[in-house]
C-alpha cells in the first residue's frame, strides 16, 4: 500500500471517527432535547433509540480503531503477523454487534404506529446486511491467514 493511499485512509479514518465523536457529543443531546416533545404514545422510545444510537456509534469506532490498526500494520509489513488477526476479530464483533444493535432499533420500532412497518423492514434489511459485512470480514480473514501461511512457506524456501 503506497505511501499516498495510507495517509488518504488515516485522513478519512480520522475525519470518521471525530465525526463519530461529534455525534455523541453533539447530535445525541440534541436529539435528546428533540424526543422530550414527542407524543405520550411513542415517548416510550425516546431511552432505547437515544442508547441504541449511543452503541451505533460506538461499534463504528471500534471498527475505525481496529482498521487504523491494521493499516498501522500494512505499512510497517507486519500484517501478516498473528496480532492482525485480533483486529480482524475486532471489526467481525463489532459488525455484528452493529447489525444486533440495529436489529433491536427493529425491535423497538415494530410494536406501535411510531413508525411505518417499511421503515421497520428497511431496518431488518440494514441489520442483514451488517451481518453479510461481518461475513465477508470473516472470508476476508481466512484469506489473510492463508496469505500469512503462504508467505511464512516462501521465507522457509528462500
Amino acid at each position: 500500500m503506497g505511501n499516498l493511499a495510507v495517509l488518504a485512509l488515516r485522513a478519512v479514518l480520522a475525519l470518521l471517527l471525530a465525526g463519530s465523536v461529534f455525534v455523541q457529543a453533539v447530535m445525541v443531546p440534541l436529539l435528546a432535547i428533540d424526543m422530550r416533545g414527542l407524543d405520550e404514545d411513542v415517548a416510550h422510545l425516546r431511552v432505547p433509540v437515544l442508547v441504541i444510537v449511543v452503541l451505533g456509534v460506538a461499534t463504528a469506532q471500534v471498527v475505525l480503531a481496529a482498521v487504523w490498526r491494521l493499516v498501522t500494520m500494512v505499512r510497517r509489513d507486519t500484517v501478516f503477523s498473528p496480532g492482525a488477526f485480533r483486529y480482524v476479530h475486532v471489526i467481525t464483533g463489532a459488525f455484528v454487534a452493529a447489525a444486533l444493535v440495529v436489529f433491536s432499533l427493529a425491535v423497538v420500532l415494530a410494536p406501535g404506529e411510531a413508525v411505518a412497518p417499511g421503515v421497520v423492514l428497511l431496518v431488518c434489511g440494514l441489520s442483514l446486511g451488517l451481518f453479510g459485512v461481518a461475513l465477508i470480514v470473516l472470508v476476508l480473514r481466512m484469506l489473510l491467514a492463508q496469505a500469512a501461511r503462504m508467505r511464512a512457506e516462501l521465507a522457509e524456501v528462500i
